[in-house]
C-alpha cells in the first residue's frame, strides 16, 4: 500500500502546488487521518520538498499535529469534488483533535482545490482506479444521512 500512496500524495502535489502555499506553516505538520471502519490510520506530511502519505497500523500511530477521524466515506467526500466541506468539517460525524487551525488550514486548502482530489488519485490508476471511485461515490450517495442541525 505505501508505494501507491507514496505515488498518489507526489502526483496531488504535483497537479495542486497551490495546496501548499494555503497551509502556510502547517506544510511541516503531521496529520494523522483515521478512518474509524479500518484497521489502520493514514499519515499525511505535506512538506512541498518532500509530500508523505502512508498508512500505520493504529497501534503505532506517531506523534502529530493534528488528528481527524471519521468513517471512511465520510473521509472520501472531504476530498471528493461536490462534497460540502463546511458540512462534513462541523458534523458530528467527524472528530477533531489536536492544533484545530491547522485542520482548518487543511481543509480550506483542499477546498480550493479545483476538480476532486479523489478523482485525480483515482485516475493514476486508470480503468481500474475510475471504477472503484464511482463504487465508493455510489455507496456514500445510498449511506442513510444522518438526522439533525449536523446531518450529511
Amino acid at each position: 500500500m505505501q508505494p501507491a500512496l507514496g505515488r498518489i500524495v507526489r502526483r496531488i502535489a504535483a497537479l495542486h502546488p497551490s495546496i501548499f502555499q494555503r497551509l502556510g506553516d502547517c506544510r511541516s505538520a503531521t496529520f494523522v487521518i483515521e478512518p474509524r471502519d479500518m484497521g489502520f490510520a493514514l499519515v499525511l506530511r505535506p512538506d512541498p520538498a518532500n509530500p508523505q502519505l502512508r498508512a500505520v497500523k493504529r497501534d503505532a500511530i506517531p506523534d502529530h499535529r493534528a488528528r481527524i477521524s471519521g468513517d471512511f466515506l465520510t473521509l472520501l467526500a472531504l476530498v471528493d469534488a461536490g462534497a460540502d466541506g463546511d458540512a462534513l468539517f462541523f458534523s458530528r460525524d467527524l472528530t477533531v483533535s489536536g492544533d484545530t487551525e491547522a485542520v482548518v488550514r487543511l481543509r480550506n486548502a483542499l477546498d480550493d482545490v479545483e476538480g476532486s482530489i479523489a478523482g485525480d488519485a483515482a485516475a493514476l490508476f486508470g480503468p481500474p482506479g475510475q471504477f472503484l471511485l464511482s463504487r465508493l461515490r455510489d455507496a456514500a450517495a445510498n449511506v442513510t444521512p444522518k438526522e439533525g442541525p449536523h446531518a450529511i
